[in-house]
């Protein structure tokens, strides 16, 4: 079986960071019998045409210096930053059909799944016409939410585009929540893309020795992290609750900033992007894990919440907002705490519960544990993909 994947960007060569996960899906879909061939934007001109072992196709749109709408960063936040990307896009969606179309006349596939359905559903139709065959769309979430709140008259457009499909997945139930808003008759499948973890999970462990208790954050310092709420929980703490900021972002000057206007710049540390190893030694060091997301100004929140396995596989109870996907992974006193969006107040009191209840909190990570085995292990993911492809009706 042989499967094209369309997507807004791949890896441009071996060791490049952007979406590893897709890459290691793919992977691990050809252990199990399924090979995928990638049809992706070039950048700046090129890209490499095989990334371990994948064969990549690769689009051009614009010239060499221009084609930076991906890749970088996500195109909506390309276009808003810099508007004048925006004029690319038509010339990009005309350039993926017409590769679309020409790639699956000349060669074999059996199905073409498409990521990011705004725009990439018409390349997928545009696969899906030259060749009839199967279309499956994936969706993330945002796009569902961006769209319902900025871009009204692409709904039904976005809706024509789902029901042409023959299998429509989601990461989360957030997202296929969102799905079902744009049309009830969708039963999306949920596929945790990018959630899976590799490896065998570290025991639950009490709270360490004496010490600061450490509060952990990892993630990019953009808005939908809600890390300001996380600095204003701070001040609630005691002076022996020290904070870890991992990543890197736009929003950090601001985080900083505010860190220092509410006196806590000693206890609130921004450690910006570190090692793998250096990473692995901040989740062993920490006593509990915080991914305190809202709502941003787009309407974006966290489609799952992926570090949040990380986490508890590192053996670290978590507390998060009650956001987005979140919820498929903390169930409130179950395997974590869950806290409404945007109260600093509520997330500081669920942190002084983790710290003066650490037997309780173990088990809460025993369970989460559980939930990762059960749901989100590679061995799952990869099933629930080749039983999806194989069942695909011809359109």
């Amino acid at each position: 079986m042989r499967i094209l994947y369309i997507v807004s960007a791949y890896p441009r060569y071996p060791g490049d960071v952007i979406t590893p996960w897709l890459g290691e899906t793919i992977r691990r879909l050809g252990d199990a019998g399924v090979e995928v061939e990638v049809l992706a934007p070039a950048y700046r001109g090129g890209g490499a045409t095989v990334v371990d072992g994948v064969r990549v196709h690769r689009f051009r749109y614009a010239p060499a210096a221009w084609e930076r709408l991906t890749h970088e960063q996500t195109a909506p936040d390309r276009v808003r930053e810099r508007p004048w990307y925006l004029a690319l896009v038509p010339a990009y969606v005309a350039a993926g059909c017409r590769s679309a179309a020409r790639l699956v006349r000349c060669r074999r596939f059996d199905a073409v799944h498409v990521f990011w359905p705004v725009p990439h559903a018409l390349l997928g139709r545009a696969a899906q016409r030259a060749a009839a065959l199967p279309l499956v769309l994936t969706f993330f979430g945002v796009e569902l939410t961006w769209t319902r709140r900025h871009l009204p008259w692409v709904r039904p457009w976005l809706r024509r585009w789902v029901r042409q499909a023959q299998a429509v997945t989601a990461i989360s139930s957030y997202t296929a929540e969102e799905l079902r808003r744009l049309d009830p008759a969708i039963q999306p499948v949920i596929v945790p893309f990018g959630a899976a973890v590799a490896g065998e999970a570290l025991p639950p462990r009490p709270r360490r020795g004496p010490g600061p208790f450490r509060v952990l954050f990892v993630g990019r310092l953009v808005e939908r992290k809600g890390v300001h709420r996380l600095v204003e929980a701070a001040v609630r703490w005691p002076s022996d609750v020290v904070v870890e900021v991992v990543g890197e972002g736009p929003e950090r000057p601001r985080l900083e900033a505010l860190a220092q206007a509410l006196r806590v710049a000693e206890r609130v540390r921004f450690l910006g992007q570190v090692t793998a190893e250096e990473l692995r030694r901040r989740y062993a060091e920490a006593d509990v894990f915080v991914l305190p997301a809202v709502v941003d100004a787009k309407g974006d929140t966290e489609g799952l919440g992926v570090v949040l396995l990380e986490a508890l596989a590192a053996g670290l109870p978590v507390v998060a907002s009650a956001a987005g996907g979140i919820r498929d992974i903390v169930e409130h006193e179950r395997t974590g705490l869950l806290v409404p969006p945007d109260d600093a107040d509520a997330l500081a009191a669920a942190v002084e519960r983790v710290r003066r209840d650490p037997e309780t909190a173990v088990r809460w990570v025993a369970c989460g544990q559980a939930r990762i085995r059960d749901r989100f292990a590679w061995p799952r993911i990869v099933e629930r993909l080749v039983h999806l492809y194989a069942s695909l009706p011809r359109p």
